[in-house]
């Protein structure tokens, strides 16, 4: 699918939230593009998945296949708890011509691991994309078990993991018995590093909706030997990436944002846009002390 850098992007609206802004989506793209990002993946978490409707999701689709115009890969966030309505989504997605989808773990039913292995199962064998699975027990209250991994890497189109569980014994079991050419992404910025040294492919990165240079910088340093300069990087946007997470994502990134003039802050409910004013101002000092110009704080 990729090496490096993949951008979770965040989901523009305007109209207190009532619509999504396409021309600051435009610019947000074109940013990702210029600064290094290999693919983007539309409506994930950070995207704000869970409050897109299903018409918004396939315009957003269509908008991303014609505005990215193959200049990178575009994957969409196609995952369901209903297995059913993940195949339907796999087939709509296919038709409307993505690179590749990112599929979620089943949220609230708490599937078992054969349940998991099933549903990811059928949603390979209803399309020929590309699959990423999506690991983030945090969220959806399920861990994929690296032996799950293991036996679903078997399968021809799932060809990779991001890996959210924030576990790195966990990375390295899988990465010690699948083949080469099923790849891992950090799905935590905070892990990248460490997750490039024992095999990851790249990173499904939050903070580079803000400094893609910079996160891809950190995996190219990596891929190029360069660890010194890698390890510089990383620490230096360890707290940019700690306060990214201050607050439930996307709310800190999209704050984080509009501080910067690049988009509105407005979230959809139940997230909501305003953040703690102790914690709008320790992610505003990150992004000072980062030399990032500041052009729409509030506070």
């Amino acid at each position: 699918m990729f090496k490096g850098l993949c951008t979770a992007i965040v989901t523009p609206f305007k109209n207190n939230g009532k619509s999504v802004d396409y021309d600051a989506f435009k610019r947000l793209v074109d940013f990702q593009i210029e600064n290094g990002a290999k693919a983007i993946v539309f409506f994930g978490t950070t995207g704000e998945a869970a409050t897109l409707t299903k018409k918004e999701k396939i315009e957003i689709a269509k908008f991303a296949v014609s505005y990215v115009n193959k200049r990178i890969k575009v994957i969409v966030g196609s995952g369901s708890n209903n297995t059913a309505e993940a195949v339907k989504n796999a087939k709509l997605y296919t038709k409307l011509g993505v690179d590749g989808l990112l599929v979620v773990t089943p949220y609230y039913n708490k599937c078992t691991q054969s349940g998991l292995i099933e549903h990811y199962t059928k949603i390979a064998r209803s399309t020929n994309l590309p699959i990423i699975m999506y690991n983030v027990p945090g969220r959806t209250g399920v861990n994929i078990a690296p032996e799950t991994t293991i036996k679903l890497s078997k399968i021809k189109n799932i060809v990779a993991i991001k890996e959210a569980s924030g576990n790195l014994t966990q990375v390295q079991q899988i990465l010690s018995h699948v083949d080469d050419d099923f790849s891992i992404f950090s799905g935590d910025d905070g892990l990248l590093l460490p997750m490039l040294s024992v095999g990851a492919k790249g990173v499904i990165s939050v903070a580079s909706n803000i400094m893609p240079k910079e996160v891809s910088d950190i995996c190219n340093f990596y891929f190029n030997k360069n660890t010194t300069k890698a390890k510089e990087l990383q620490l230096k946007l360890h707290e940019l990436f700690q306060n990214l997470f201050i607050e439930v994502n996307p709310i800190p990134v999209k704050n984080a944002m509009e501080m910067l003039g690049m988009i509105d802050a407005t979230t959809r409910l139940p997230l909501t846009s305003q953040m703690k004013e102790e914690n709008y101002k320790k992610l505003k000092n990150t992004l000072i002390s980062l030399k990032l110009a500041l052009k729409k704080p509030k506070i």
